[in-house]
């Protein structure tokens, strides 16, 4: 005979203002940068609803058997929520203030933080909250020395699945409509793997200094071809007009 699988009384509600949030400082430097820079290429490229959250860091909670779990991911996408953000200074409880997290990301550093862990006991692991407590539809795990990155799919079976990249290396977020992968190269004064994102025509998105240097450099390409273009009149024998 089969077990049932096990039953929690999961319930959504406001932490008290006396509730006292972890206060433990992140893992390394790179953190807040890698979680920067998702959110700036999304609200560059217009992808980044008015109402949408991306957390770092920050208290997701639910109320699992009568107590008060608190999950802080490296970096999320809420798409909606539905509260005026003054509420949520502190942290966020899903589906009473908005929508479930679309996605959750994890940066492994050399502190054990447990983003494999399906401990079901109080206080349970990161794997299981997110799987069985809030059933994020996407959960990634990312290693910056590496550029490892592990894209989990929350699916029929009520279970992640380990996901398959693309031939290029990214795994489509069917939500967001977009792609996540991972791109090497120099951001801040760091130089190793990020996380970045592609549409769906394989456009990588910018982030604020590409656009700058992409503008400078058509800016140079016209004052060349303009440069060109005066130099053939004048061995015509003409003196291009100047404006």
């Amino acid at each position: 005979m089969v077990a049932s699988p096990p039953t929690y009384a999961i319930t959504w509600e406001i932490l008290p203002d006396d509730f006292l949030l972890p206060n433990d400082p992140v893992d390394n430097i790179n953190q807040p940068t890698l979680a920067a820079a998702l959110t700036e290429s999304l609200q560059l490229a217009n992808k980044l609803p008015e109402t949408a959250l991306t957390p770092t860091n920050y208290g997701i909670c639910a109320v699992i058997n009568r107590k008060v779990s608190v999950k802080a991911p490296d970096w999320a996408y809420i798409p909606h929520i539905s509260v005026d953000r003054s509420q949520i200074v502190r942290s966020y409880t899903p589906q009473l203030q908005g929508d479930i997290p679309t996605l959750v990301l994890e940066f492994l550093s050399d502190t054990e933080g447990g983003e494999y862990s399906v401990k079901e006991t109080y206080p349970p692991g990161k794997f299981f909250f997110y799987e069985q407590i809030l059933q994020v539809p996407n959960y990634g795990i990312f290693e910056p020395k590496t550029g490892t990155l592990e894209m989990y799919r929350f699916g029929d079976t009520k279970r992640y699945r380990l996901e398959s990249a693309n031939d290029r290396g990214q795994f489509w977020i069917p939500e967001m409509q977009i792609f996540l992968g991972v791109w090497q190269g120099q951001r801040e004064n760091r130089d190793g793997y990020w996380l970045r994102w592609w549409d769906e025509e394989g456009n990588l998105l910018l982030w604020g200094s590409e656009q700058v240097e992409q503008e400078r450099q058509r800016t140079e390409q016209e004052r060349q071809r303009a440069e060109r273009l005066a130099a053939q009149l004048r061995a015509a024998g003409i003196e291009p007009e100047k404006y």
